[in-house]
């Protein structure tokens, strides 16, 4: 390896990797080579001694470091302790004035046609990236890596400034649909469900209702389900359907906008206008709509009325996806959900809104306080995704190709209920002859067992609001149905760990009763 540049400023890195080779090695190559050029370096294998605990620990190197270097091949971009790592560094550097953490993505065997689970291309739709293919490649990365940090053209990279061949833009590629076949390739559980996926379970009536209600004019689906339930694959299939009747299709995801975002409700709304245009490929004129005479919702709305709206020949179908993130800021909340309850409204009268059809997305009921005749989650279809019944895991088995009998069904949903995701993993390994049925149910609440880096992150997210893990702990401790606070109730909903039973909860399937009971140590 060459000789490095000496460091002339010293900083942090955090190497964020899959604890598998190729990920494992490199990640060694590169934490020794960072120190040895006077840097510090953060490896959770190297450095957090026995006993530690992790999720504290990881917490606070991600808030210590400069520059997050990001570790992505086949297996890290399926892991979800490294997206929630990423997506903690990316809100992170949002927050900072100086915006730090610099992501780094290095990716790892891992070519740009490859893709990416839909959390992971949202993060890094905007970062730049390298490629490492042999380990060649590894000291050309440290060097230029070295030669950017003394050079202070690193930040610059971070502000958006550099476009070199350094960390090419990641490139987008267009979704190719073909006929699902009946049995398919195992395919590994990551997030949105492709449209052209053999795995997509339909839940009857739901589908079919959505279709047609994003037909009519003027309509709004409100879909509701905790996390990784299926709510954007649906959402991306009523897309779809619309795109398939001539409708324009705009989906946006409120989880990949920047923290400065939600500063003020202006500057929401501008992002929002600005967003929409930009993905119907309409010159932004925001600077001649918007006038500090009028409010920030008259303003939006003089935009989509007289300018966006008209600018098309065709119906639009607009998807929002995570509005939970809207939740957060109740600032900007209510003005923002009471805008689309009046366009909603609107459209009953107006041809101009009929235009427009709308998808809100959301994992909890709203906890912010509304007035009942400016909310838009009490009007238009209502949507609530179910888990899987016993036949829908059957009909998903044997899209693995398995031979599985009700006896085996009723089996894994002892374990995990009929959790979308949960089940898929599930078959997935199953139908790869990674395990069997017997051995996965023995290690599923083990860090042993296919779902560890689901629970681990799910730990991790527990551990950092310790009033979560307080109320989680009580109610893995008791047998019975428990009642929490109501606003620990509605996130640990959202996070999918419990289920309600009346104005109770229970946890949502045995594996997080399991799972929590031993690592909370809840006697």
């Amino acid at each position: 390896m060459p000789t490095l540049p000496a460091a002339s400023k010293s900083a942090r890195f955090f190497i964020s990797y899959r604890s598998q080779d190729p990920d494992l090695s490199l990640a060694k190559d590169f934490y020794e080579a960072i120190k040895a050029a006077g840097h510090e370096a953060f490896m959770a294998g190297e450095s957090i001694r026995l006993g530690e605990k992790w999720p504290q620990r990881i917490d606070e190197e991600l808030k210590l470091c400069d520059y997050f270097l990001l570790l992505l091949s086949e297996r890290s971009a399926t892991s979800e302790m490294v997206t929630e790592e990423v997506r903690q560094a990316k809100q992170l550097r949002d927050g900072s004035d100086k915006y730090k953490p610099v992501i780094l993505p290095i990716r790892i065997n891992f070519p740009w046609s490859a893709p990416l689970n839909y959390d992971l291309r949202g993060y890094l739709q905007q970062v730049q990236q390298r490629e490492w293919k042999s380990a060649a490649d590894t000291p050309k990365i440290l060097q230029e890596i070295f030669s950017l940090l003394a050079n202070g053209d690193v930040e610059r990279l971070a502000d958006g400034e550099m476009s070199s061949d350094f960390f090419p833009l990641l490139p987008t590629h267009p979704l190719t649909l073909s006929p699902p076949l009946p049995v398919a390739e195992p395919e590994l559980p990551e997030g949105q469900v492709d449209l052209a996926s053999a795995f997509y379970i339909e839940r009857p009536p739901i589908e079919s209702r959505c279709y047609e209600a994003i037909l009519k004019p003027g309509s709004l689906i409100r879909i509701k389900a905790p996390r990784q339930m299926g709510k954007t694959s649906l959402m991306a299939r009523i897309l779809h359907q619309a795109s398939q009747q001539d409708h324009l299709t705009v989906p946006l995801s409120f989880q990949l906008a920047d923290g400065k975002v939600f500063a003020d409700l202006d500057k929401f709304l501008k992002w929002f206008c600005a967003s929409v245009g930009r993905r119907l490929s309409i010159p932004n004129k925001l600077a001649d709509y918007w006038d500090d005479i009028f409010g920030s919702k008259d303003n939006c709305t003089a935009y989509f009325e007289e300018y966006l709206l008209p600018e098309i020949n065709q119906p639009l179908a607009l998807g929002l996806d995570e509005v939970d993130r809207i939740f957060q800021h109740p600032e900007i909340a209510a003005d923002f959900f009471g805008l689309l309850r009046a366009w909603h409204e609107d459209a009953k009268n107006r041809d101009i809104w009929k235009k427009l059809r709308l998808v809100v997305v959301h994992s909890t009921e709203v906890y912010i306080p509304m007035n009942i005749n400016q909310s838009p989650f009490n009007v238009g279809l209502p949507i609530e995704l179910p888990e899987f019944n016993a036949q829908q895991i059957l009909d998903l088995a044997r899209r693995h190709g398995l031979n599985w009998s009700f006896t085996q069904v009723e089996q894994l949903m002892a374990m995990v209920g009929g959790h979308p995701f949960l089940v898929r993993v599930a078959l997935y390994h199953i139908a790869r002859r990674d395990t069997t049925l017997n051995l996965l149910l023995q290690t599923a609440p083990t860090e042993a067992g296919p779902y560890s880096d689901h629970l681990r992150r799910h730990l991790w997210n527990l551990e950092q609001r310790p009033e979560l893990a307080a109320a989680i702990k009580k109610v893995v401790a008791n047998t019975s149905p428990v009642r929490l606070d109501s606003i620990q109730c509605f996130k640990l909903l959202s996070m999918g760990l419990l289920q309600q039973q009346g104005n109770d909860v229970t946890p949502r399937c045995d594996l997080y009763r399991q799972y929590f009971r031993d690592r909370l140590r809840v006697s």
